[in-house]
């Protein structure tokens, strides 16, 4: 039997490298900071990014690619956009033995080499909107890093637009957060606060930033999707203009936003317990794990024709795998609750003299997650559990980000908050007042939540007058 996992409350980054690892869903690579992508970690990358492409889609974007190396010249055009990344560039200086003219940047982001398209394509009001998605990777030269959360190089998509307005960019913008917020609740399961990120964390060279901000299991945030309104600044830039229908020349209104890889490591740190990862059934490489027990050949004989009609009932609506390993059944359980497959479905002998098979939930532990099910109607049985499961999981998810997430009254008891889960305070909005908390406790301003409760309140930290809530956490 393999080593048990290192228990998240005793050391939860161990616990952590121990699941990406051992549940087989990345590794290390020679590359300082780069990972590999195993294929059960690369299967939930394909199913993140085949539920927000059918959302793209569906909001009228189409996928585009726009090519990895960068002139530095583009980044020097928009200055905040340069200054905020210029610590993480990669640049290639010699290409073909030869030192090139100018600098190539390896693709941080694409706002610059998009801008400059843009500029090329978009003539005339009708040109408008450009609704584009691009699924790439980028590098960024982190100095510490983590498999999924924070790596040189990763997988995401990066969505590009422009409009006519200033109006329409900027429903764009939140639109696009909403269908974050769809994806991360519905899922992935992830309960997570929709808002606006403050002056400060803003994205380098827009106008508002707005994020999805997710509890991890050791009660710290996750920034999970980001969109931005990036006003004019990069049309502004690239001289990204058209003729509106009054024949005039005007600047075009922008937006960006993207998810990467970093949600796999929400989602881990967000429904992973002490046996191994829980993977909601939506995003689920194998949905139902089938086990055959049996000891010897003649009850082998009986039992494998009733797994592979369980297999063929379930194939076309359940993505479902028999495990026929030469393992023992225990250590069959241990490895697939490790692996976080939703359903875990028994055949043995006894079952199938009773015409019935048991059901296993990895999101309830123990004997209260079982029960016996008839052979008959299990497909529609499957489904059912799978749909409680994805739903129960949303619900554990929020209970626990709400049992954390406190309302402090004084500053000591915002910073008691801060050291073991979120606070919701007033806040001035001053960057003053924001860098002394930081400084004093380590916390951000995570988000000024777009649902507020009106009205005015006191600075948590300062005392002085304040128009809205922020959320203070910890983070990744």
């Amino acid at each position: 039997m393999a080593e048990k996992l290192t228990p998240r409350g005793e050391d939860f980054s161990k616990w952590y490298n121990e699941i990406v690892q051992r549940a087989e869903l990345a590794d290390y690579s020679p590359v300082r900071g780069s990972m590999v992508i195993r294929p059960y970690g690369y299967s939930l990358w394909e199913a993140v990014h085949d539920g927000l492409d059918r959302r793209f889609k569906a909001t009228g974007h189409q996928n585009a690619y726009f090519p990895l190396f960068i002139p530095m010249s583009f980044l020097q055009k928009e200055k905040e956009h340069v200054e905020g990344f210029s610590p993480e560039l990669a640049v290639v200086t010699i290409a073909g033995g030869e030192q090139l003219e100018e600098p190539l940047v390896v693709r941080p982001t694409s706002e610059t080499i998009i801008g400059y398209m843009y500029a090329q394509w978009i003539k005339s009001y009708r040109d408008l909107p450009v609704l584009i998605n691009c699924w790439n990777n980028v590098v960024r030269w982190e100095l510490r890093t983590r498999l999924f959360l924070r790596t040189a190089e990763f997988l995401w998509q990066e969505g590009h637009t422009a409009h006519a307005t200033e109006e329409e960019a900027d429903a764009e913008t939140l639109r696009m957060l909403d269908v974050y917020t769809d994806f991360a609740q519905n899922d992935a399961a992830i309960p997570v606060i929709p808002g606006r990120k403050s002056e400060t964390e803003k994205f380098a060279g827009a106008v508002r930033s707005y994020t999805i901000e997710a509890m991890m299991g050791d009660k710290k945030a996750l920034q999970s999707g980001t969109s931005h309104f990036l006003g004019q600044n990069f049309a502004k830039a690239f001289e990204i203009k058209f003729l509106d229908k009054n024949n005039e020349l005007q600047y075009a209104w922008t937006t960006s936003w993207g998810m990467s890889t970093r949600i796999i490591g929400g989602i881990i740190m967000v429904h992973g317990d002490d046996q191994g990862l829980r993977l909601p059934p939506k995003m689920a490489p194998i949905q139902v794990v089938i086990v055959p027990i049996f000891k010897s050949d003649a009850e082998k004989a009986r039992v494998m024709p009733v797994v592979e009609q369980m297999r063929e009932l379930l194939g076309d609506t359940v993505r479902v795998k028999v495990d026929e390993r030469e393992e023992t059944p225990g250590f069959k359980f241990n490895d697939w609750e490790m692996r976080g497959v939703p359903v875990r479905m028994e055949v043995g002998p006894k079952d199938v003299d009773k015409g019935s098979v048991v059901l296993a939930r990895r999101d309830i532990p123990g004997r209260e997650g079982k029960a016996f099910v008839p052979q008959a109607g299990i497909a529609d049985a499957v489904r059912d559990l799978l749909a409680k499961i994805q739903s129960n999981m949303l619900k554990q998810a929020t209970e626990f980000r709400d049992a954390n997430l406190r309302e402090p009254k004084t500053y000591d008891e915002f910073k008691a908050a801060v050291d073991d889960g979120f606070a919701r305070a007033w806040w001035c909005s001053e960057k003053q007042c924001e860098a002394e908390i930081k400084d004093d406790t380590k916390a951000t301003t995570r988000c000024i939540p777009l649902e507020q409760p009106g009205g005015s309140g006191t600075c948590i930290h300062c005392g002085k007058p304040a128009s809205e809530i922020a959320i203070f956490a910890k983070a990744y």
